[in-house]
């Protein structure tokens, strides 16, 4: 497992890892005709201008020489909670869940916030994504009991936000 800081030219391979993800960790809970629309290339330019702007780092985590996962994360995107980091999002192609690699890049990111002098981070997640939900809480991250409403195609979901504190870490 090796871990590199993504630049603009990985925008198309990150997209891809996105949209794989998306369509094996979200069936059942987004529609599944959305899911069946995602183009591999719908995050590229998204993450092309974030990177380019500095706005937003995202790592990659390599199997030999294959792009297999990937997390972005920053300076929060939420007012409220200016001073602090954010997870934006972490994403595994679907045969690397459960082998160890998300909690590889959550770890270097959360370090990498640590040393950037952040003292607190939060996440939106699934409510309905329990494997997501665990994941985050054997990490440390906890259900802070606010929640987001949005629908997709019409079904309506919520994201829950999750936070971490490194004066409480575990990880």
């Amino acid at each position: 497992m090796i871990i590199k800081r993504a630049t603009i030219q990985d925008a198309k391979t990150i997209s891809h890892i996105h949209a794989s993800s998306w369509k094996s960790a979200y069936r059942g809970i987004i529609p599944q005709r959305y899911l069946d629309e995602l183009q591999d290339d719908f995050w590229v330019n998204a993450f092309q201008g974030w990177i380019e702007a500095n706005t937003v780092t995202a790592l990659l985590i390599y199997d030999q020489e294959l792009a297999v996962g990937c997390i972005a994360y920053g300076k929060s995107r939420d007012k409220k909670l200016s001073e602090w980091g954010e997870i934006i999002s972490i994403y595994l192609l679907p045969a690397y869940f459960g082998k160890g690699y998300g909690h590889k890049l959550l770890k270097a990111a959360l370090d990498d916030l640590k040393i950037a002098g952040y003292n607190d981070v939060y996440l939106w997640v699934l409510e309905n994504n329990e494997a997501a939900k665990n994941f985050y809480e054997r990490n440390g991250f906890v259900f802070n009991n606010e929640k987001y409403s949005f629908a997709i195609m019409g079904k309506p979901l919520q994201d829950m936000r999750y936070i971490f504190s490194f004066n409480n870490a575990r990880i």
